[in-house]
């Protein structure tokens, strides 16, 4: 009788320590994603400068970065230290690249890029959708005390991470990816690193070489975030993708413009490019379906419906693929 009285009572017991343990858990997953948003917001609200190195399968390069952050704008300037003294100069997500070419300097300008440190978005809603995250061991990057977060995909359709962030001031201080097979496909990270103290801008400007002239790159973006008269639409996405930019871009040597939509889970990026093909470059093509892959990036490109569709990410094989044969063209009468 006594066993009886008791049992449900060692049940309840039971099920509220499964119940704690479980709110554990999920305080300990939320501290774990907490130290990981630290590190997206460090990486654009800290003054620093360093110097990192970036390696693929393909090359090794470093680069000198400055940072400053004014309380309300952000200042860097990156320096490549390899091979040509390329710089980059970013302005609150406005870069413009100073390229020397021949006997000129072409100057780029591009938007909505993620450099080094800052490669975390500030939501990371988008990639809790379809990464877990873990805390490793402790190690020490740049002569400072890091925790490894560990970003793991839920399916194969992306690459999994490895970041290293600075226990005290929570900047990201290295990034490592790696393909299915743990293969590192892309590291980065500092060798030194220090916090400023100054607001000054003196340096945010590119070293003048005086025995060179500066050209303007062409504008390519001719029509930005336009819908407008399009002949084709996606069936579907993979899953955690979703459009996060389009635009129309003229390309050097095409007589007509070239459709580019950019596509994001929150961290990994893939762009598409869609353009018409002319009856001669249909008949001399006798492949249809091209895949390759450089380093940490794949290239996807096949003809449908007299398109030439070309997808390209630092993703795996299989989400370049599926993007490309998402894109569905409309009946013309």
């Amino acid at each position: 009788m006594r066993h009886l009285v008791l049992a449900p009572v060692i049940a309840s017991a039971t099920l509220i320590a499964v119940l704690l343990s479980s709110v554990n858990v999920k305080a300990a997953d939320e501290d774990t994603w907490q130290l990981l948003q630290k590190a997206a917001v460090a990486a654009r609200a800290l003054s620093y400068k360093g110097i990192f190195v970036c390696q693929t399968s393909k090359q090794i390069k470093s680069v000198e970065i400055t940072h400053l952050f004014d309380g309300q704008n952000e200042f860097a300037r990156n320096v490549i230290l390899d091979g040509s003294p390329r710089e980059v100069l970013n302005h609150s997500g406005n870069v413009v690249i100073y390229n020397p070419q021949n006997e000129k300097i072409i100057i780029e300008k591009r938007r909505g890029q993620n450099m080094f440190p800052a490669v975390l978005p500030m939501n990371l809603d988008a990639i809790k959708v379809s990464y877990t995250l873990r805390q490793a061991e402790m190690e020490r990057v740049a002569g400072r005390p890091a925790q490894v977060l560990v970003l793991e995909p839920k399916d194969a359709l992306r690459y999994s991470y490895r970041f290293w962030v600075d226990t005290e001031y929570g900047l990201l201080l290295k990034s490592v990816m790696y393909n299915h097979r743990d293969e590192v496909m892309e590291s980065i990270s500092f060798n030194q690193v220090a916090l400023m103290n100054t607001v000054a801008l003196d340096w945010f400007k590119p070293k003048i070489d005086h025995s060179k002239s500066y050209v303007m790159e062409n504008e390519q973006a001719v029509i930005a975030n336009s819908d407008a008269a399009v002949d084709w639409e996606m069936k579907s996405l993979p899953a955690g993708y979703r459009k996060v930019d389009q635009m129309m871009r003229k390309v050097h040597g095409k007589t007509e413009p070239v459709t580019h939509v950019i596509f994001s889970d929150g961290l990994a990026s893939v762009s598409l490019f869609i353009e018409h093909v002319s009856k001669q470059a249909k008949i001399k093509s006798t492949q249809k379906n091209i895949l390759s892959s450089s380093g940490n990036t794949n290239f996807y490109t096949h003809i449908n419906h007299g398109h030439l569709v070309t997808v390209v990410g630092d993703v795996p094989e299989a989400t370049v693929v599926q993007i490309a044969n998402a894109v569905v063209f409309k009946k013309t009468n």
